[in-house]
Formats: structure tokens, C-alpha cells, sequence
């Protein structure tokens, strides 16, 4: 009886353990999923390759097509810039010659202005005069010296134009022009000889001399003379000769401006550039102005 029971127990253990072993393969059968299940893929058919093939042909020779009109774009930019490079360059040459142009415009400009406002100058001590006796008061004779000796003529009359100085016995020019001057020696009586020399710089020009044993003798001379700004005019007495001067101012020294001689040379290469300064020229000074070309070099006289 005992192995009766035992033998039913073990068909129910074996009963028991075979449904758990199925229900554990329908577990385990549920959880697998689909992806994991490796299912064949659909191989392509043969005309869906030609007409990707084809559709990629297309495309190819489009992109070829758009590289050509690219290139030719890029030749005829680079020719447009070749084109641009070369007027640069002439412009930058051009620029250049208008540069020195303007510079010697501007140089001619400040040499007209300089000798413009010389002009003005000129004309503003235009006027030149004087006169003035050898001593400034009471009588008297001057030498005999050593030497040839300056002489101070100290009773200035007049002198417009302050250009003779009564300290040196000096007339300077202030202007070029014509000049005139005339001077008066006074000899009276002695053994000397009475001579003057008037000089322009260190050139002699004219003499007077005279001489009287007795009494009074008087020499004269005069001149006119072309000076330029700054020469000096001035009467110097003989080595060993005598000048006699009292309070009637025999020996006496004079001059003055006849007019003045003005050339003004402007460099101007227009025609409406002369005109224009010529006219301004004339309104400015009042006066006829004369014009010359030789080779571009235009010279005003005025």
C-alpha cells in the first residue's frame, strides 16, 4: 500500500513539473519580440537602379554645366578685373602728374604773390626825394685829408622817402629805377684844389672840381642813373683837396626818383591765366601792362 502511494506521488511531481516546464517555453515564446526575429529584407529590382543611376546622371551633368558658367563667370571677372587694375594704375599716374602740376601751380603762385606784394611795396615808396647842404650849420671848409673821404652832406631840406641817411652821406635806392642826382662843390680861395666824385657802389660815374686862388669858385655836376634795390649813390672829396660850405649852403648834394622800372615775370602757361592777371595788374596799379610770350614764359611789363 505504501509503495502504492508513493508511486502516485511521483506521477503527480513529474504531472506537475512537465506543465511548468510548458508554461515556462509559452513565457518565454511571448517574449521574444518581432525585431529580433531577423526577417529577410526585399532585394531592389533591377529598374529601380537605372532610374537612380539615370536620376544621378542628370544631377552630374547639371553640377557639370553649373562649374562651366562658373568658370566662365570667374575668366570674365578676372578680365573685368585685369581691365580695372590697368585704369587704376592710369589714374594713379594721372593723379600723380595733376599732383605736380597743382605743386609747381601752387609754387608759381607764391612767386607771383611774392612779386605782386614787391609791387605793392614799390609803389608804396614810390615817391623819392633829396636834398641836403654839406654843413648843418655855420661855415667852414672841410680837407685837405690823407685819404679820398665820404662826404656827410648834415643840412638835410627834405627826404621823402627817408632814403638818404644825413649820419653815412649814403642815398639808397629803395626801388629800381631812374634816378637823378645833381651836386654842388664850393671852393674858396687856398692852394687846394676843390674835386668831388659821386659814386654808385664802388663804381665812379662824375666829377666836378674847381679851384680859386681868390674868392669863391663853384663846380656842379649831375646824372641820372638806372639803380637797382639797394644800390647806394654818395659824393666822396679828393685825397688832399678842400670843400667850403657857409649858411647860404653853397656845396650842396640832391636826387630823386624820375620812375621806376618794374619787370615782373610770371610763369603761366593759359591764355585766360594772362589775361586775367593782366587786367588784375592793371586795376591794381593803374598803369598799361605789356605782355610777351617766349616758349610758355610770359613776362608782364609794366
Amino acid at each position: 500500500m505504501e509503495r502504492v502511494s508513493v508511486l502516485c506521488l511521483s506521477l503527480l511531481l513529474c504531472s506537475l513539473s512537465g506543465a511548468e516546464l510548458q508554461d515556462n517555453e509559452i513565457i518565454e515564446q511571448r517574449e521574444v519580440s518581432p525585431e529580433s526575429v531577423n526577417v529577410p529584407e526585399p532585394q531592389p529590382c533591377p529598374s529601380d537602379l537605372h532610374a537612380v543611376l539615370r536620376e544621378m546622371s542628370v544631377k552630374l551633368a547639371e553640377n557639370r554645366l553649373m562649374i562651366q558658367q562658373l568658370q566662365t563667370l570667374n575668366q570674365e571677372q578676372n578680365a573685368k578685373l585685369a581691365k580695372y587694375e590697368v585704369r587704376i594704375e592710369e589714374l594713379q599716374t594721372l593723379n600723380q602728374a595733376q599732383a605736380s602740376e597743382l605743386k609747381s601751380l601752387k609754387t608759381r603762385t607764391n612767386v607771383t604773390e611774392n612779386q605782386v606784394e614787391s609791387l605793392r611795396r614799390d609803389r608804396a615808396v614810390g615817391q623819392v626825394a633829396f636834398s641836403a647842404s654839406l654843413l648843418e650849420s655855420g661855415s667852414g671848409t672841410l680837407g685837405p685829408f690823407s685819404a679820398h673821404t665820404t662826404l656827410v652832406f648834415k643840412h638835410v631840406v627834405s627826404n621823402i622817402g627817408k632814403a638818404y641817411s644825413p649820419h653815412t652821406g649814403f642815398f639808397t635806392a629803395p626801388v629800381r629805377g631812374a634816378y637823378h642826382f645833381e651836386f654842388y662843390v664850393v671852393a674858396h680861395g687856398g692852394s687846394h684844389y676843390s674835386g668831388v666824385v659821386l659814386l654808385k657802389n664802388r663804381e665812379h660815374i662824375f666829377v666836378a672840381g674847381e679851384r680859386q686862388s681868390d674868392g669863391f669858385g663853384t663846380a656842379a655836376n649831375g646824372v641820372t642813373l638806372l639803380l637797382e634795390a639797394g644800390d647806394v649813390v654818395f659824393l666822396r672829396l679828393w685825397q688832399n683837396n678842400v670843400i667850403y660850405d657857409n649858411q647860404n649852403h653853397h656845396s650842396s648834394f640832391s636826387g630823386h626818383l624820375l620812375f621806376p622800372c618794374e619787370t615782373l615775370l610770371l610763369l603761366f602757361l593759359r591764355s585766360n591765366d594772362v589775361a586775367f592777371m593782366t587786367s588784375s595788374l592793371e586795376r591794381l596799379f593803374h598803369v598799361t601792362v605789356v605782355c610777351c610770350c617766349f616758349n610758355n614764359i610770359i613776362v608782364l611789363l609794366l
